[in-house]
């Protein structure tokens, strides 16, 4: 008898272990939950565009450009999941308000025009700002997680920035 009542208190115990190791999932600050969804918005837009500009485009300097969007920003988007899922983040599926405004500019454009907009707007604007964005919050992150998320995309941002800027339709 009083070897069932050690083992259930051990049970117990180890449960208690396992639901705090759980918890502590989420205890993300909601400072940290707002970096994750804006990386995810940010990366989302630059997929959405970059296939854009793919339909869009004849210039093969812009559709390099934009392949290269699609292939970093899909990756740089796995890395934000896979982190907004260990922290039990939900992460929105759509792009913000500012990125649904570019789009909707960028889509009434073509030829040349499109090009100049969408390397401007999405290459040289877009990332001036995500880059600003992921230095504050590789700053502001409380988690070691997200610090580390925002350091890892910082030189990938900053390379599409100086590539978008080297682009000549971009001046």
């Amino acid at each position: 008898m009083r070897m069932n009542k050690l083992m259930q208190s051990l049970v117990l115990v180890a449960i208690a272990g396992m639901a705090t190791a759980a918890g502590a999932a989420t205890t993300l600050s909601k400072g940290d939950q707002a970096i994750i969804t804006g990386m995810a918005q940010a990366n989302m837009a630059e997929v959405a565009a970059g296939k854009m500009a793919l339909e869009k485009s004849q210039n093969a300097d812009v559709k390099k450009f934009a392949q290269m969007m699609i292939d970093d920003h899909s990756k740089a988007l796995d890395s934000v999941t896979e982190v907004a899922k260990a922290k039990e983040v939900t992460l929105p599926t759509d792009v913000d308000a500012p990125h649904k405004a570019m789009a909707a500019r960028l889509q009434k454009l073509s030829g040349d025009a499109f090009d100049k907009a969408y390397m401007k707007e999405a290459g040289v604007a877009d990332h001036t700002k995500v880059h600003a964005k992921l230095k504050k919050d590789e700053t502001a992150a409380k988690d070691p997680d997200v610090k580390a998320l925002a350091a890892k995309m910082l030189p990938t941002v900053d390379g599409h920035l100086q590539t978008a800027k080297a682009t000549p339709i971009a001046k």
